[in-house]
């Protein structure tokens, strides 16, 4: 029942909370380590037969509206009513364990602080038990029966309007009336321990009366509380020991008292002998020889007859205590990986996999909070796809130790890798999940555990690998190279924080930009920071310089990166798919500009601005007429063609535009299945043709193109000189990482090339040769399988065919 009336008229402090949990769990906790108890004979539960005698009550509100509010506006999974009961009960034996302390006669008539919970699938009842503080006749009246007290029915009409107040909700019973989600009658028996009598207070489903009356049972609990649930028909599943250990389990594991769940087990046994008269007895001894015999000649045993034998037993379905509520320094490493592991027990091979750190913390302020978070060793395989918009994130809300929710969104999508639980005695107990979601509670919780959660990497990160120190205290040397447990875990996880540089708010992107790691001209396939990479710029350099391609294989032999190792410039290698999209969101690290080298208008910082012009014009006066030349024969192929001043070993190379797409980018678009819009014609027309002017190839092109190329006819031209030039648009695409313009027109370049380099006049095929005659031979025998038979071995003149025949 929802005790938080009876709490509203104590206070306790700190320490004699603390003081009064600690004994009275050591105290009954002693000798409850067994899962199986022994076999009690179970008493009969409440049922409205016994209530011939009983008061007539009316409810002060309307049992139609609260039912209405709880089915659809709090609960929108009927599996929670035994959350709530369990959480009442466990709110029960809270207050009874609190005031046992300075009053122990209170806790005299029962010793144990217990749930016991059983089903009758012949009565089709479900029954939940405590020895918690129970309730006096007024109590039941009060608690139970005044569900709208003052103020509370402007309340729930506020509620329905989506303006209640969410933090009033359990003050009003709204715990016990989640019962009627799968109950078409409930009864309530309890005892308190300042009353000698027993009481039965029962209500049916939807009806404005309750009836409460003495328990003609007499004192069955000696204190506590008991509720029977008649089911509905469409409740019958949870009739079945498996059903409610998943719920018991999955809701309230790490309730503080134990759980105990009947169960019940059928078998067979054999009958026993039936007793044999005493004449019979005697007779027997008279014929002792016959009996012997007859059973040496029957040589069968008699089978036994069989009968079937129904067991119970109790057993503890819920965990000795919540990790997150200890001290760290009284959790052990073990006990925290075994904790993560029950945490992954849905996920295959859970039980060999570990975390690879975790943080466990109190937070304190305006809202408190426990939590305990781990970030995986192993990829879940939910996120092998790539698919964060399906995976289910592992973080599990709390309210005092009992699961509101195991699919909230305590974390943004970036970090549904990690695992843990966090647990407020600041929010509603019974509100729903779209309620709970808007709650400012849960952003103040949210951006908490976020920044803990990359405050845990960021230790990963910077954590010392102390060597390993032999007997005689030196170290012993490693030879096998291990890298850094962070770079293991980050070859892994890196798409997760990639993306959470596109998601995160600016304070989050910059601490998650320090954690990203990558390859470069100058790691020697080591990975480094983009701290690193600053800290080792010249003076001059003014932006971070990357590339991007699919493989590193691709990116580090572009022909892109021949200025940067002449000057010596380091490069960033971009290899991952979500790398790109990553950077268009960061934009800078330390106040530098990332800059990708793939672009037309690349500029050092270390140039002589004059001179560097001044070649450029020199450049561009003598081969302005192969420019303009190439940009109309080209034509939509290319956006433009310029001088490059960055090319020293190839004749060209395309580039994409300042404000055009990569050609890594484009490759990605056109990857995505679903993508629409994609026209070739615009990724083309944002390609820019780089010539080097020193290239021979280049100067030999200049000095075949005619002179006049204002007016010019393009089919007056030569082909050579035609696949010559589109020979160059193709190589230059290729190196700029593109694919090939006109396959079909390359293809047929290729064939002219090979024409001419293998001196061929013409390409008309040869006539169809001649079919070969082959002449028919005979099959070939193989007598081998008859080696070894003689017409010897038939016996011709035997009787055996003389009588056949």
């Amino acid at each position: 029942i929802n005790l938080k009336f009876y709490f509203s008229t104590m206070r306790f402090s700190k320490l004699a909370i603390f003081t009064a949990a600690f004994l009275a769990v050591n105290s009954f906790q002693q000798g409850q380590h067994n899962a199986v108890l022994a076999e009690e004979v179970p008493v009969a539960a409440a049922d409205p037969a016994v209530l011939e005698d009983s008061e007539k009550f009316e409810f002060q509100a309307e049992v139609s509206r609260m039912l209405d509010i709880v089915v659809n506006s709090l609960y929108q999974n009927k599996d929670v009513f035994l959350r709530e009961l369990i959480s009442n009960s466990s709110d029960a034996l809270d207050k009874i364990r609190f005031l046992g302390i300075s009053k122990p006669e209170m806790l005299a008539d029962k010793a144990e602080l217990e749930i016991r919970i059983e089903f009758d699938d012949e009565k089709k009842t479900l029954t939940i038990t405590d020895s918690g503080i129970g309730m006096t006749k007024k109590e039941l009246i009060e608690n139970l029966g005044t569900v709208a007290r003052s103020g509370t029915t402007k309340f729930m009409e506020a509620l329905q309007e989506g303006a209640g107040d969410i933090s009033q909700i359990g003050m009003f019973g709204v715990g016990f009336y989640s019962s009627f989600l799968v109950a078409d009658r409930v009864t309530v028996a309890s005892k308190h321990p300042h009353e000698e009598t027993q009481y039965i207070w029962s209500s049916e489903n939807g009806q404005d009366t309750f009836y409460i009356s003495e328990d003609s049972r007499g004192n069955t609990l000696g204190r506590g509380t008991e509720i029977t649930l008649h089911l509905k028909e469409d409740a019958e599943e949870y009739l079945s020991d498996f059903s409610l250990e998943k719920l018991i389990s999955h809701y309230s594991e790490f309730v503080t008292h134990p759980i105990y769940l009947r169960k019940k087990d059928v078998s067979m046994v054999p009958e026993e002998d039936e007793e044999v008269p005493e004449e019979a007895e005697k007779e027997g001894d008279d014929t002792e020889d016959e009996i012997e015999v007859g059973d040496e000649e029957d040589g069968e045993e008699k089978e036994s007859k069989m009968k079937e034998v129904v067991t119970y037993s109790w057993e503890k379905k819920n965990a000795d205590t919540a990790i997150w509520t200890r001290s760290k320094s009284d959790v052990k490493d073990e006990e925290y990986q075994a904790f993560y592991k029950s945490l992954n027990k849905d996920e295959p091979g859970s039980e060999t996999k570990e975390a690879a750190s975790w943080s466990h913390f109190d937070a304190e302020g305006n809202i408190n909070f426990k939590s305990l978070v781990y970030i995986p060793d192993e990829i879940p395989n939910a996120l092998l796809s790539g698919n964060f918009d399906d995976f289910k994130g592992g973080v599990k809300l709390y309210v005092r130790k009992v699961l509101i929710s195991d699919s909230f969104a305590l974390l943004p999508r970036y970090m549904s890798f990690v695992k843990g639980v966090v647990d407020s005695d600041d929010l509603p107990l019974n509100v729903n999940r779209e309620t709970l979601q808007e709650s400012k509670i849960i952003s103040i919780i949210r951006k908490k555990v976020t920044r803990k959660v990359i405050e845990v990497i960021q230790k990963l990160a910077e954590k010392e690998v102390t060597p390993e120190i032999d007997e005689e205290g030196n170290e012993i040397e490693d030879d096998s190279n291990a890298e850094h447990p962070y770079l293991t875990w980050y070859k892994k996880f890196s798409p997760s924080l990639k993306m959470g540089i596109m998601d995160a708010d600016t304070s989050n992107q910059k601490k998650l930009a320090k954690l990203l790691r990558f390859k470069t001209t100058k790691s020697n396939g080591e990975f480094k920071s983009f701290a690193e990479y600053v800290d080792g710029m010249p003076e001059w350099q003014k932006e971070i310089f990357y590339i991007a391609g699919s493989s590193e294989k691709d990116v580090e032999s572009s022909p892109f990166l021949d200025k940067f190792f002449d000057k010596d410039v380091e490069v960033l290698y971009f290899t991952d798919p979500a790398d790109e999209f990553m950077i268009n969101h960061l934009r800078e690290f330390d106040s530098k500009k990332f800059t990708t080298i793939t672009k037309e208008t690349l500029k050092f910082g270390d140039e002589d601005t004059d001179l560097t012009k001044r070649t450029y014009e020199a450049y561009m006066d003598k081969f302005r007429p192969l420019i303009k030349f190439m940009q109309k024969f080209y034509g939509p192929a290319i956006m433009r063609a310029h001088i490059s001043s960055r090319l020293t070993k190839i004749p060209a190379i395309a580039s994409s535009s300042d404000f055009g797409q990569t050609a890594n980018m484009e490759r990605l678009m056109k990857s995505q299945g679903f993508a629409h819009g994609q026209d070739d014609m615009r990724s083309l027309s944002r390609r820019t043709l780089e010539i080097n002017p020193r290239h021979p190839i280049i100067t030999k092109i200049l000095s075949q193109i005619p002179e006049d190329t204002d007016e010019i006819d393009f089919t007056t031209v030569d082909q050579a000189l035609k696949d010559s030039l589109w020979n160059l648009l193709d190589t230059a695409l290729l190196n700029g990482g593109y694919p090939l313009h006109d396959s079909k027109g390359y293809t047929n370049r290729m064939i002219r090339t090979l024409q001419r380099e293998l001196d061929l006049d013409s390409l008309e095929l040869e006539p169809e040769i001649e079919p070969k005659v082959i002449e028919e031979e005979p099959d070939d025998v193989d007598l081998s399988e008859h080696d070894g038979i003689n017409i010897d071995d038939f016996d011709l003149d035997g009787d055996e065919f003389g009588d056949e025949l």
